[in-house]
């Protein structure tokens, strides 16, 4: 352990000296260097947001968490910090003010989905049961409920005669999204559950949404989705392309699902766990961005 202290902190000492060596040879800090020859997307921005977060500088590294409406501010005081004259690189504050913003916006997208996900679904809240509602009507337009409690629901794929029962694990996010699916692609949204009630491939449409919720949630949070933000998104990450995405990861999903000619549904867990992984490969290439786009498909099966 006190091996790995001391080499930890002379590398740190080693790679700091370099810094200093390399300014002193090319006239251009670490940030300069970064802007000037990494193009725009994730390979800059998380250079950028590892070059303040590693700052000796306390400012630097409070960078990062600043309020939006605080970055301009925090721009020029790293300019100034950085005795860098914005008159002689002007497009110097224009890119790290654009990769900022991603990296304080990514930082509460994560806060917003939270809150989301903390939110119990309440059967007495009119907006969370016309959201129901909703995504009932969006998935099954020619079938009218019969029921607020109902065995239909299970026709789109949730356990019970009551759907507020099976948000539990992932709140109100769960319902966000699903609601976002059937509403922003609704015919692929209806292929996908069609597709579902297949008997050789068969599977919870809702349950599942909900589940691949959990799966975009956990990438959110470690941070692997930043490649695909920082490429995407050319200021502040929202709540839409977090959305999204869940539509794109819910369609692939249900593609290598199919590929992979599960047995029964007792596979999903071995499934999902290999689906995930794959995504996180994707997401190690900085130039990766997960297509939030896609047109309605044709049956993925032969009927």
């Amino acid at each position: 352990m006190f091996v790995q202290v001391c080499l930890y902190f002379y590398c740190k000492c080693l790679w700091r000296c370099l810094k200093f060596v390399v300014r002193k040879l090319t006239g251009q800090c670490e940030l300069q260097r970064i802007c000037y020859n990494t193009k725009p997307g994730a390979a800059r921005t998380m250079k950028i947001e590892a070059s303040l977060k590693g700052s000796k500088s306390k400012r630097l590294q409070t960078s990062v968490n600043v309020h939006p409406d605080a970055i301009e501010k925090t721009i020029d005081d790293i300019m100034e910090l950085k005795r860098i004259n914005p008159d002689i690189n002007p497009q110097l504050g224009v890119s790290l003010q654009a990769c900022l913003l991603q990296i304080v916006g990514y930082r509460n997208l994560i806060a917003e989905v939270e809150k989301l996900r903390r939110e119990p679904y309440d059967s007495e809240n009119p907006q969370h049961e016309e959201m129901l509602l909703k995504l009932w009507k969006c998935l099954k337009p020619n079938s009218p409920l019969k029921a607020r409690i109902s065995k239909q629901w299970c026709e789109i794929g949730f356990q019970g005669d009551d759907p507020k029962t099976d948000f539990r694990g992932m709140g109100l996010l769960g319902l966000y999204n699903l609601v976002y699916f059937a509403e922003w692609d609704t015919e692929v949204a209806q292929q996908v559950l069609s597709d579902s009630l297949h008997p050789k491939y068969s599977y919870s449409f809702a349950i599942v949404g909900i589940n691949i919720t959990d799966l975009a949630y956990n990438l959110l949070v470690s941070g692997a989705l930043k490649t695909h933000f920082y490429n995407v998104a050319p200021e502040a990450p929202t709540l839409t392309h977090f959305q999204q995405t869940f539509c794109y990861l819910m369609h692939e999903f249900h593609k290598f699902w199919i590929d992979e000619d599960p047995l029964d549904i007792m596979e999903f867990n071995r499934v999902r766990e290999k689906f995930y992984k794959r995504i996180l490969k994707q997401l190690q290439n900085p130039e990766m961005a997960l297509c939030p786009h896609f047109a309605a498909s044709e049956s993925l099966i032969n009927m």
